[in-house]
């Protein structure tokens, strides 16, 4: 369980999937929205956050900082939620803080689980999945940031064959891509951790606030993992 300082207050967003997330540390409090929204983030988005800010009886203004999922993800859903983050901070005068899609979903197997150690596979298309290796440290902070990378199932395999006992599964890549479940030894929990949540971008984002590592609007980017000429041979993209 995090220890959040109660005077933190902390709007997080996420559209970076088929999900629309939203989440609000208030006074060391926290409430959070998701919904399953394929292709209608632009619309749902934006009253998911003032319904949010509502409950709470809080303004954009009142806010420390807005919290924004980078990616990776779907190339459309991960602009979509920059873009609208960007542009609230901007009228709220409030800066972002970028968190990895992918460690959010090691961060909602902890909330689910406990689990300490997480293989992250998400579902990337073109036969590859967004993968990472991550572990939980003795204060909660998580390792593994290096290891985001897209690769084949073949490859994510060879990876597993290098690790040890047993590990909690995140992401959609592993129901995408079941033989990633077969071709190693170790043993893997499946977990119910698929998509990323807001509600665990903000135990990532809190950190950062509290050591300053905030960024301007103006200066966030996306994470893809791919280049943009392999994101625009994707179909639907």
């Amino acid at each position: 369980m995090t220890n959040y300082n109660s005077t933190t207050r902390l709007l997080a967003l996420d559209t970076s999937t088929e999900a629309c997330s939203v989440a609000i540390l208030n006074n060391a409090a926290l409430t959070a929205d998701f919904a399953l929204t394929p292709r209608e983030h632009t619309q749902r988005i934006l009253p998911m956050v003032e319904q949010a800010l509502h409950a709470q009886n809080l303004t954009l203004q009142q806010l420390d900082a807005l919290v924004c999922c980078l990616g990776p993800g779907s190339f459309t859903g991960v602009r979509i939620g920059i873009g609208i983050a960007q542009g609230l901070a901007y009228g709220a005068k409030i800066p972002l803080i970028g968190v990895s899609s992918l460690e959010a979903l090691a961060q909602g197997a902890w909330r689910l689980h406990q689990s300490q150690k997480v293989l992250v596979a998400v579902d990337a298309r073109m036969g590859e999945v967004y993968w990472a290796v991550y572990q939980r440290g003795p204060q909660g902070e998580w390792s593994g940031k290096e290891t985001e990378q897209v690769i084949s199932p073949e490859r994510a395999i060879e990876k597993m064959s290098t690790l040890t006992g047993e590990w909690m599964t995140a992401g959609t890549g592993w129901q995408a891509y079941p033989q990633l479940l077969t071709g190693h030894s170790l043993q893997l929990r499946s977990g119910e951790s698929q998509l990323p949540q807001a509600e665990d971008m903000l135990p990532l984002a809190y950190p950062q606030w509290m050591a300053g590592q905030v960024t301007d609007p103006a200066l966030i980017e996306p994470v893809y993992l791919r280049n943009e000429v392999t994101w625009k041979k994707l179909p639907g993209r």
